[in-house]
């Protein structure tokens, strides 16, 4: 749903990030952008990589 705010492993701070992400990773590899966020852990690396944005398939549902 929402990006997490902190890393599940390690707890740092990594949720005021993934905008900054999501533009380096659009014009170049993956890699490179997380390598230029100076993001080094791979728990964290991780956070990023595996992350699916469902809100808007969530969003449209309404509440239950």
């Amino acid at each position: 749903m929402e990006f997490p705010v902190r890393c599940f492993t390690c707890g740092s701070v990594i949720g005021h990030r993934y905008e900054e992400y999501k533009e380096k990773a659009k014009n170049t590899s993956q890699k490179e952008a997380l390598d230029s966020m100076n993001i080094t852990r791979y728990c964290c690396r991780r956070m990023f990589l595996t992350h699916v944005e469902l809100i808007d398939l969530v969003k449209k549902y309404g509440k239950i």
